[in-house]
């Protein structure tokens, strides 16, 4: 079973203060040896010089009279800590060991006991020097030399001050660790937990969208991290900044999600509406013709049900065009449905433009084509209703005596297709949905042949099938309805799909 795992601010403050507390100690390990191993010399140094000066004043004694009395009655040799042991050829030992200072036991020196005096010869063991630790005095450093008249001296000096001085260097060392680690802890704690507040920021800004009902309604995302903990200049405010930017093309899509979905609505709505005439006609005239048939009988009910079957051919025709026009515009969406060739625009204005002169003889038509013929590789069919839908929405929404003007191009790299007309404009509320399935116009532009509002969208389908835009500009008096397609193949997507009869102007 795994522990509980531990946050980013634990594990930055175990580490940071681990790793220095290892350094500190490696730093106290090697102070210490280091001073420790200065004063060893120099205490020797010292020892090695009362040594030299010792042992001249016991070789200057007679052998037979070489012991520690001779020499201190001979030379004043109290040096406070000296150790003295002196063996003479004879075979006596004798040895001293003065006090630190003189102010302890009266200055008098205190006579080492010959176990004390084994002890040294054992830690020496030939050696010139070593250490030695006394029961009753403590570690001493030892150094023995012969002197001029064979006797053996041993001096000594106490190893109690270095001994200190490191106690007192580890305390404070490891007190000066301690404070400073204490102060570490604390100085990266602050540093880390403002560091981190950024991301705190986000986590409660992520919480807080968590908590939003996003699957359904209208949605719209305000939180957000605020601006001091998302600046991109910084890591962690670099995460803030980021969060900000995804909400806000999450709420973007929202917002898209929304419109989609009322548009949808919409859709059946207006499609519903569409289909729900030309059925409640069909079923009229249905029950209308029967009812005529059972009660009158003979040529009346003849001529009754005639009429009738008339108008419903008339729904059922409506309704067809209604159904293959949404099932273009579905094959549309999915990529399908155009047929690649060479299509010279320019002809096919002409010709398109002719076949709408005679539906408005009250309209005045004209067209401006080049010279050059104007190629592009496209669907010749479908261009064509592109052309006669545009046209057909300038004859159906403009008052008698306007002139539609018919346009055709080449501006760069682009084919460019243009129907203008003089009449009253597009009411601006609805020029944003123009292109929209089931769109309609203001009264300026009222529908007038009972088209089903999908010629325009039929229009842009097509036109961004051919890898190109339409736009539209009005204002009253001036219209104007604009294609570009590329003309450079390459542009083009060049997937053939199986041919389908043409949709009607709408």
């Amino acid at each position: 079973m795994s522990g509980r795992p531990m946050s980013l601010q634990t594990r930055l403050m175990t580490a940071v203060i681990g790793f220095v507390s290892l350094i500190l100690v490696i730093v106290a390990v090697i102070t210490s040896a280091t001073l420790g191993a200065t004063m060893e010399r120099q205490l020797e140094d010292r020892l090695k010089s009362y040594s030299s000066q010792v042992t001249q004043w016991v070789g200057r004694v007679p052998a037979q009279l070489a012991t520690v009395e001779n020499v201190l009655d001979i030379n004043d040799v109290r040096v406070p800590g000296l150790l003295l042991a002196v063996s003479s050829s004879e075979g006596g030992t004798s040895g001293v060991l003065f006090p630190d200072t003189k102010d302890e036991w009266g200055g008098v020196a205190q006579t080492l006991t010959s176990s004390d005096l084994r002890r040294i010869d054992a830690a020496l063991g030939g050696q010139p020097s070593a250490t030695v630790t006394l029961d009753d005095f403590g570690s001493y450093m030892v150094f023995a030399q012969k002197a001029a008249n064979g006797a053996n001296v041993v001096t000594g000096l106490p190893r109690t001050e270095i001994q200190n001085q490191l106690a007192t260097l580890l305390t404070v060392i490891a007190l000066a660790t301690i404070g400073g680690l204490i102060l570490l802890a604390l100085t990266t704690a602050i540093t880390i937990r403002v560091g981190l507040k950024p991301l705190r920021a986000v986590a409660a800004t992520a919480t807080r969208v968590a908590n939003q009902p996003l699957d359904r309604g209208e949605v719209e995302i305000t939180e957000r991290v605020p601006a001091a903990e998302a600046d991109p200049r910084t890591e962690t405010g670099l995460v803030g900044a980021s969060l900000n930017t995804l909400l806000d093309h999450v709420n973007t899509s929202l917002a898209a999600r929304q419109k989609n979905e009322e548009r949808m609505r919409r859709f059946v709505a207006d499609a519903s509406h569409e289909l729900r005439t030309p059925l409640s006609s069909i079923r009229g005239y249905s029950e209308l013709s029967l009812r005529a048939l059972k009660q009158q009988g003979g040529p009346a009910a003849i001529e009754g049900t005639t009429t009738s079957l008339e108008r419903i051919q008339a729904q059922s025709l409506r309704m067809t065009r209604l159904v293959e026009d949404l099932l273009l515009l579905a094959r549309l969406d999915e990529g399908r449905e155009l047929v690649y060739g060479s299509v010279d625009l320019a002809q096919l204005a002409v010709e398109s433009l002719t076949d709408a002169r005679p539906t408005a003889p009250d309209h005045r038509w004209s067209i401006e084509v080049p010279e050059e013929p104007v190629v592009i590789v496209g669907d010749a069919g479908r261009m064509h209703q592109v052309v006669g839908n545009l046209l057909a929405n300038a004859r159906t929404h403009t008052p008698a005596g306007t002139t539609v003007t018919l346009r055709v191009g080449r501006e760069g790299d682009d084919a460019v297709v243009r129907v203008h007309d003089d009449g009253p404009g597009i009411d601006p509320v609805v020029r944003d949905e123009l292109f929209a399935r089931f769109a309609r116009g203001d009264s300026s532009r009222a529908r007038q042949t009972g088209g089903t509002g999908l010629g325009l969208a039929i229009a842009k389908a097509i036109v961004e099938g051919h890898g190109g835009v339409i736009t539209v500009s009005s204002r009253p008096g001036d219209t104007t309805f604009t294609v570009r397609i590329p003309i450079t193949p390459a542009q083009v997507p060049q997937t053939p799909a199986a041919p389908a009869a043409p949709g009607d102007a709408q």
